[in-house]
């Protein structure tokens, strides 16, 4: 992918475009290499998949990022992504299946066309801890380097509980430098960075391109974090209205090598947010 400037921020004049679609019209694509994780409209996709897909596109996506394909084969859920005029790009898996069935992973990933397979959770018992951290890293060295070997590229999504301390660091830093960045890259969620207390900007300059991907979400003000990895869905709000400063860690993102950023909004009022926050995006330079 190309890293020009253009191809990370979106112009004012597109913003003006998106800021007038009114209700029912389509708005303009989205430019650049962003998209939408699709376990957002989750509810949706419960009820009717090919309407979901339809409303994605229909909000400007063209790229996503999945977590499942709703009770569909990979084959009919990729064709129904093509219908609509999306291209998934990455998707996560459950943990269980890197350990035991990766070649499975990687079949359905490059049935769907994927770049990128991640995973989104660690099972851990109480507080995550340094023995399921170094297990967790044997699971990823060997995932990563089986799907290489496909052209997949493995990822992990951090949830926030990884933060726990770890002699003068954290198990965040052992995960990280424990795991090859020849078959290990990781998925940074800004919620659960800023949750329990971490500043994304410093955590993608220690380690400038092991983060490659990234989820926008924002924070409610006022919501105090901790190390559990959890939080009331209600907390997930509009880019721009949090606790993120998103402007500082988009520019600093674009700096150390994220290459995808996918807006993922797990609120009970996400198909209303999503688009307040494709125009707070484009309201300025990134």
């Amino acid at each position: 992918m190309q890293r020009k400037r253009i191809a990370l921020w979106f112009g004012t004049a597109a913003a003006a475009a998106c800021l007038s679609v009114g209700a029912g019209e389509k708005a303009p694509p989205i430019r650049g290499p962003i998209g939408l994780q699709l376990y957002s409209l989750r509810d949706y996709f419960k009820t009717d998949v090919p309407g979901t897909l339809a409303k994605v596109r229909e909000m400007g996506f063209r790229f996503v990022e999945l977590a499942g394909t709703y009770g569909l084969s990979p084959e009919k859920f990729s064709a129904l992504l093509k219908e609509n005029g999306l291209r998934a790009v990455a998707g996560h898996f459950p943990y269980e299946r890197f350990q035991n069935d990766p070649e499975g992973v990687a079949k359905e990933a490059k049935a769907l066309g994927l770049r990128y397979v991640g995973c989104a959770w660690i099972p851990h018992r109480g507080d995550f801890d340094e023995a399921e951290c170094r297990e967790a890293v044997k699971t990823f060295n060997r995932a990563g380097r089986l799907l290489a070997a496909q052209g997949l590229r493995f990822y992990y999504h951090n949830h926030g509980y990884e933060f726990q301390p770890y002699g003068d660091e954290t198990l965040m830093d052992l995960l990280i430098k424990e795991t090859s960045p020849r078959f290990v890259s990781f998925q940074m969620d800004l919620l659960w960075t800023v949750f329990p207390g971490q500043d994304p900007a410093l955590w993608l300059k220690k380690y400038p391109r092991r983060w490659r991907l990234m989820h926008l979400k924002d924070l409610r003000k006022g919501v105090k974090g901790d190390l559990s990895g959890s939080t009331d869905t209600r907390n997930d709000v509009a880019l721009g209205t949090g606790q993120v400063d998103l402007p500082a860690v988009l520019r600093t993102a674009r700096k150390t090598g994220v290459r995808w950023f996918f807006i993922e909004d797990e609120s009970p009022d996400a198909l209303k947010q999503i688009p307040v926050s494709v125009k707070f995006l484009q309201s300025f330079k990134w």
